[in-house]
């Protein structure tokens, strides 16, 4: 095993476990932590599961650097130097999931049992820091090895539980290269309907981890085929009608052609793979198009992922043709907040489209113009137009517009000629 972890928290976490075994207690590292450990991966937090009560954990390690963060699902954060924090949980079972989320009770328990109620069995496996071994109750280190994900026991019963454990598994399978055990990935497919029970915010959090990821291509098409992206993007449903109608040539589907786009793209945001998965739907060159705002809408992103997302979808086709633009028409798209956003999606539209790249870096190349050149400061403002003697209005924009494309077509240079520029079109 590699040991490129953060050393601090390791360190940390391995000092956790050893103050609780010499205080008698069972420890262990427990989760996600021993399967990156196990595959090499660096951990980006750790987990310690314990026979300790919450009480107990408090007591130990003191009140002052313990939080009671789920006491009642047995969880106790414990705060180290440098804002290091090791979350420590209490062996336990779990209750009834009435709410498809959350038990609705758990008793304390064994390692054994603790392991039997997580979600996947690459999930399940612990970890003993002092002794430097594995404890495997589930099979875990056989999947691991042969790139595995199964749901621990009864797949259904574990996705009746928590019903998001479908979309981990999606997220698991894309994000390791592994293939997803058939008897599972049938429950999910039964189940898929089912994940419209979990909240908008989980369901955004996943795909925020899915999207920008390189096997991100991977991840869509195993929403697909699980049949998930249909429910919790309805949109997709547009997809199947491309392919049934098909074509004679040898063109791509619309489906296709947005799998091979999120394979393309380079290092996106999650707002650049959100606008590649949903280009093909509906119609991006309209400007009343209000899809993104309809799918951020559903998952609750904010509105700067909205706004990223749909700025670069509507203006990806214009910016593959920035040499027949008008350089005033450019320039505000060059100088726009998204403008990376926009440049990462449209390269990868024209390498699917076997499109040379050269529009995209004509603009890059745009980009490292002077300050002065590329966004100079607008010679007047509409208090400017006031003091002229002109009233405020709608075509106080029209005006500016004009102004401004004039200036950066270098007809006009000073605030005066600006004025009176401005002066002769509100007569004209």
């Amino acid at each position: 095993m590699r040991s490129d972890s953060p050393p601090n928290l390791r360190e940390f976490a391995t000092e956790i476990v050893r103050r609780l075994r010499q205080a008698g207690y069972e420890a262990l590292w427990a989760g996600g932590c021993v399967r990156d450990w196990l595959l090499g991966l660096e951990p980006k937090d750790y987990d310690v599961a314990t026979n300790a009560t919450p009480d107990e954990v408090c007591s130990l390690f003191g009140e002052r650097r313990t939080l009671r963060i789920g006491a009642s699902f047995g969880v106790v954060a414990v705060l180290g130097p440098r804002r290091l924090r090791v979350e420590v949980a209490t062996f336990r079972q779990d209750g009834v999931y009435s709410d498809g989320r959350h038990p609705d009770n758990v008793t304390f328990s064994t390692a054994e049992q603790d392991a039997q109620r997580r979600d996947f069995t690459i999930n399940g496996l612990f970890f003993d820091p002092l002794e430097e071994r594995v404890i495997d109750y589930v099979g875990g280190q056989d999947d691991l090895r042969n790139g595995i994900v199964r749901a621990i026991g009864d797949p259904e019963a574990r996705f009746d539980e928590d019903k998001l454990r479908m979309l981990r598994a999606i997220r698991f399978a894309a994000t390791y290269n592994f293939q997803i055990d058939p008897d599972t990935f049938a429950a999910i497919q039964r189940l898929a309907n089912e994940i419209v029970i979990v909240s908008a915010e989980r369901i955004a959090d996943e795909m925020r981890k899915m999207l920008p990821h390189p096997q991100r291509a991977r991840a869509v098409a195993l929403l697909r085929e699980s049949n998930l992206l249909e429910v919790i993007l309805p949109e997709a449903r547009g997809f199947a009608l491309d392919e049934e109608v098909g074509r004679p040539d040898t063109a791509l589907t619309a489906w296709e052609r947005t799998l091979r786009v999120l394979e393309t793209l380079r290092e996106p945001s999650f707002p650049v793979a959100l606008a590649a998965l949903v280009r093909e739907l509906g119609d991006r060159d309209d400007p009343n198009d209000k899809l993104i705002d309809t799918v951020g809408g559903r998952w609750r992103l904010s509105t700067d992922e909205i706004a990223r997302a749909a700025w670069a979808r509507r203006h990806e086709t214009l910016i593959r043709k920035a040499r027949q633009l008008p350089w005033p028409r450019l320039q505000r798209i060059l100088i726009h907040r998204y403008i990376l956003d926009l440049l990462t999606l449209a390269e990868a539209v024209a390498r699917v489209e076997d499109q040379t790249t050269e529009e995209i870096d004509h603009c890059r190349q745009l980009l490292s113009l002077p300050p002065e050149e590329l966004n100079p400061p607008p010679l007047i403002t509409g208090v400017d137009l006031i003091h002229a003697g002109l009233s405020p209005g709608p075509q106080f924009q029209v005006l500016l517009e004009a102004v401004r494309d004039a200036q950066l077509e270098k007809r006009i240079q000073t605030k005066d000629e600006a004025l009176q520029h401005a002066l002769a079109l509100s007569r004209a």
